[in-house]
């Protein structure tokens, strides 16, 4: 604070604390007259008598002007004067901040460095990744961890980037980027974009003009299967999604992917392990793994971020 903003409002506080004294003794002195009425009548015999305020009710005034002052010696409130205490409200935040991390770890410690299909199988464990979920997940994944377009359901049998525990887990701490350069130009016309377009929907079993599709997959093979593999299964490791199933990350309508192949895709899932730390993002990880587990017996579960064209 500038010593012009602390004079300011000292002198601020000064004349408050001058003018209520001036107010209270102004209002408490006797006057001639005194015991007569005003003059004011109210439903034909009430009248308003011209008393001072009683000594005990001005009083107790003065006292809370001597508690102002108190205040203002011990705590901080006279421009940039810091008050005999020490006090100051980050340290009061710190330190109830450390009372309540100490209370959390304290209750976080038996699940630390614990397998996240181990603390599937624990229902408290479970519970509180469910609470890490819904604080930290839930806006871009949804409450129920089933996303949304460019976001990816949590539950289903599709995994961008592999569904095993320590994946899950790498993908929460570690976070994820993906990204599909665009392949307007490489594959060099409008009529190859949608040649090529064409023969990825037919990947996935959507009914399309044979000559389109066939005349775009020398196209895919020429360009797109160094990630998405040459049935266009994908690749977990590079983030590359399986163009088979019936899993679209941003959608399987001709224009999403003719978009996706003209000017590319950048999926990204920030990193975690700053945020949460690494025991809440085992326990969330334990919480979207038994999610996933429960939409399919054989435990694979919904991607992390990424692009759904080739």
């Amino acid at each position: 604070m500038s010593t012009f903003w602390s004079v300011f409002i000292i002198l601020l506080v000064v004349v408050n604390i001058v003018g209520c004294v001036w107010l209270l003794w102004w209002t408490s002195r006797r006057r001639p007259g005194e015991g007569e009425t005003t003059g004011h009548v109210w439903d034909g015999d009430i009248r308003e008598y011209n008393k001072p305020l009683p000594r005990w009710w001005i009083n107790l005034f003065y006292l809370t002007i001597v508690f102002t002052l108190g205040y203002l010696i011990w705590y901080p409130g006279a421009g940039s004067f810091a008050g005999t205490s020490g006090w100051t409200s980050a340290k009061q935040h710190d330190a109830e901040r450390d009372v309540e991390e100490a209370k959390t770890a304290e209750a976080l410690a038996p699940y630390a460095n614990q397998p996240i299909d181990q603390l599937a199988a624990d229902p408290k464990a479970v519970e509180y990744g469910r609470a890490v979920f819904a604080a930290n997940c839930a806006t871009c994944h949804g409450s129920d961890a089933r996303g949304a377009k460019g976001f990816p359901n949590l539950t289903d049998h599709s995994w961008q980037w592999g569904g095993d525990p320590q994946t899950v887990l790498t993908t929460i701490l570690e976070g994820r980027q993906a990204a599909m350069p665009p392949f307007a130009a490489l594959l060099g016309s409008d009529q190859a974009v949608l040649e090529t377009a064409v023969y990825v929907q037919s990947l996935s079993g959507t009914p399309v003009d044979p000559a389109l599709a066939a005349a775009g997959k020398p196209r895919f093979d020429m360009v797109c299967i160094a990630c998405h593999g040459p049935e266009g299964k994908g690749n977990p490791a590079l983030g590359a999604p399986d163009l088979t199933d019936d899993v679209w990350l941003y959608g399987s309508d001709f224009d999403t992917i003719r978009t996706a192949i003209v000017q590319g895709r950048a999926g990204m899932m920030p990193a975690h392990r700053d945020l949460i730390g690494e025991t809440r993002a085992r326990l969330v990880g334990a919480w979207v793994w038994s999610q996933s587990r429960s939409a399919d017996s054989e435990g694979h579960g919904g991607g992390h971020g990424g692009e759904a064209a080739p």
